[in-house]
């Protein structure tokens, strides 16, 4: 039964779970914060993140609300194609990572981590394209409540990122250092969230 006009609500918790385990700039731009400027630094990073996601969110959410609107079975078909669009990051996730330096070469001013916070999480397009592919797959189009629906996963979104990252600030230069001197950490965390992608959006799929 939906709650709040969200369908399988723990499958999209341990969704937003996974996605916030995964290391990507955000995580290491917190963990640079952190290393840098002590819990101050990182939580004033973590804000910044945080607002970021909240702006590229609610975008997302405007062309959502729009599907919603237009034609009932244009937004089955949106369903459909995000479930694809978990199954084919999960394959990527799966897949060797390209060599590239851009993860562990974040680089902050001190004094200006809420700002470049902000700014790393709204330059990167993926991740409207994301909201835009994820939040439909847990709507329930007869039963759901409008912005309330959309405000209700926002919050739970917000509030596991806030808790999730605190626990990263807490042990931040441990965690940073076995993730950035051990990149075997990271390519064991990028397969496990690739198979549990790949199997929310098959699972997602065939149900819908």
């Amino acid at each position: 039964m939906p709650w709040m006009g969200i369908q399988d609500l723990w499958t999209f918790v341990a969704a937003v779970l996974v996605f916030l385990a995964l290391p990507g700039p955000g995580t290491f731009t917190l963990l640079t914060a952190t290393g840098r400027g002590g819990v101050r630094g990182g939580y004033t990073a973590l804000f910044g993140l945080l607002l970021g996601d909240q702006i590229l969110m609610w975008l997302a959410v405007a062309g959502v609300a729009a599907l919603l609107k237009a034609n009932p079975l244009v937004f089955h078909a949106v369903q459909y194609l995000g479930a694809a669009y978990l199954v084919w990051i999960g394959i990527g996730l799966l897949r060797p990572p390209r060599p590239q330096g851009e993860e562990g070469g974040i680089r902050l001013t001190p004094g200006h981590y809420f700002r470049q916070a902000v700014l790393i999480n709204l330059l990167n397009p993926k991740a409207i394209i994301f909201y835009m592919a994820f939040l439909p797959l847990f709507i329930d189009p007869a039963r759901h409540q409008g912005v309330v629906t959309f405000a209700t996963m926002a919050l739970i979104i917000f509030v596991m990122g806030l808790a999730y990252c605190s626990v990263l600030i807490g042990v931040g230069n441990l965690l940073r250092r076995r993730i950035l001197q051990h990149p075997r950490v990271g390519l064991w965390l990028r397969r496990v969230a690739g198979v549990f992608l790949v199997g929310f959006g098959v699972r997602l799929g065939v149900s819908g």
